[in-house]
């Protein structure tokens, strides 16, 4: 069983997993505490939008030598809105003194929260990359891999169409839309990625590197030539791609409505 800091388990440890942690206590009039670590989780309110750190009021105290089951609710510091609360499974290992914690699960759920314009691009797919969301964070790397497949093959023509509306906004004359017209036509994802013969727009790529190659390398491969924790690796790599190129993808035609708007602004100043 791994070793880490109670900040660690608490920030990074999905729900189902129980991890050992050394110093966890502090001792208050002969009884002791669980320390309540600053953390650093994404605070969703309208005041925040981002990663803001979080602190607990609870006094979670713990018994040394009996089982612990406790409720933990850290708030963001930030608004005072938001909050985060974690039920958890400890018990003291008495040869080595530290401790061994169960994470039975938390609310928000765990992991990074899925951005709305990922779920725009989804479209219909929504429960079912929900359900590969729920396999990555326990830890089921096949099922999320095959999920999220599945999402990005069903919703192949949707994420083509969203492509060619922001790529015909921002670059009206690119040659790379005829080839997204003809790739749309192609059943599966992959061999639709292989008939592109053009790169998108800069302003799209992730890195340096063009989305659609990266989910194409990723998804080409079968899950029986990975193991399950090699499979789990691609799914996370897989969905925070998505994520990004939704982003990319808003981002380009908010930045091109802006452009616009500028260019309109000082063209009607100078008219007048």
């Amino acid at each position: 069983m791994e070793e880490r800091t109670l900040k660690e388990f608490f920030e990074s440890i999905p729900p189902g997993k129980e991890v050992i942690v050394g110093n966890i206590v502090n001792r208050k009039h002969n009884s002791i505490c669980m320390v309540k670590p600053k953390l650093q989780l994404h605070c969703s309110s309208n005041e925040c939008q981002g990663v803001r750190f979080f602190s607990s009021m609870d006094e979670p105290w713990l018994d040394i030598n009996k089982i612990n089951d406790k409720f933990i609710t850290f708030f963001c510091c930030n608004c005072k809105k938001s909050y985060k609360t974690f039920s958890i499974h400890t018990v003291r290992d008495k040869e080595t003194d530290k401790w061994k914690i169960f994470k039975y699960g938390e609310y928000p759920a765990f992991g990074p929260p899925i951005p709305t314009r990922a779920f725009k691009l989804i479209g219909g797919e929504r429960e079912l990359f929900l359900l590969g969301r729920k396999s990555e964070n326990q830890g089921m790397g096949i099922g999320a891999f095959v999920y999220y497949r599945r999402v990005i093959e069903n919703q192949k023509s949707r994420i083509f169409d969203e492509l060619i509306r922001v790529i015909s906004k921002i670059s009206p004359n690119d040659e790379v839309l005829k080839d997204l017209e003809e790739a749309k036509k192609e059943i599966q994802f992959t061999k639709a990625i292989d008939s592109i013969k053009h790169a998108l727009p800069q302003s799209l790529y992730i890195n340096g590197y063009n989305p659609l190659t990266l989910l194409h390398s990723a998804l080409s491969e079968g899950v029986h030539v990975h193991s399950d924790d090699e499979c789990l690796e691609l799914a996370s790599s897989v969905r925070t791609v998505l994520f990004e190129f939704a982003e990319r993808l808003g981002q380009a035609l908010k930045e091109e409505a802006e452009l616009n708007n500028a260019i309109n602004r000082l063209a009607n100043k100078r008219n007048s």
